[in-house]
């Protein structure tokens, strides 16, 4: 975590922000379909810090990740082209594919489908809508902040 204490020797506070030992901001990457669902997100994770990046589905996610890995993925359960579970598999076997920290998003309370993503390798679950007291809280849970 980016805590008082530094769990993650490859993290540190630095004028109150999280950072890597490199001066970089942490990244997050936002997998959604929705545009606006981006937007509200983007604002959310950048007021906690992070580098925002934007895929529309989980093939272009998955070309951003091979591209280099984000510390953490916000990412939706139903898209086109490559869903968030398909998306969440071919990443986790991917060289550095365990690193980010995956929080899955769904619409969905459907106490089986949180269990696949889990067991799929889902860091965290939260349900849609969200705002930011939950992704706060999440990613806190997670020890990204």
């Amino acid at each position: 975590t980016c805590g008082e204490a530094i769990a993650q020797p490859d993290q540190a506070r630095v004028g109150g922000r999280c950072m890597g030992l490199d001066g970089a901001m942490r990244r997050c990457l936002i997998v959604d379909d929705s545009e606006v669902i981006r937007r509200v997100a983007r604002r959310i994770i950048e007021g906690l810090n992070f580098t925002v990046d934007e895929a529309g589905d989980g093939r272009q996610a998955l070309d951003h990740c091979r591209g280099g890995m984000p510390e953490a993925i916000l990412l939706d359960w139903s898209m086109p082209n490559m869903d968030g579970l398909e998306f969440l598999r071919a990443l986790r076997s991917e060289t550095n594919g365990r690193q980010p920290v995956v929080v899955f998003c769904s619409s969905e309370n459907d106490p089986e489908e949180i269990a696949e993503a889990i067991r799929s390798g889902a860091d965290e679950f939260i349900m849609k809508p969200f705002d930011s007291d939950i992704v706060t809280s999440k990613f806190a849970d997670a020890g990204l902040i």
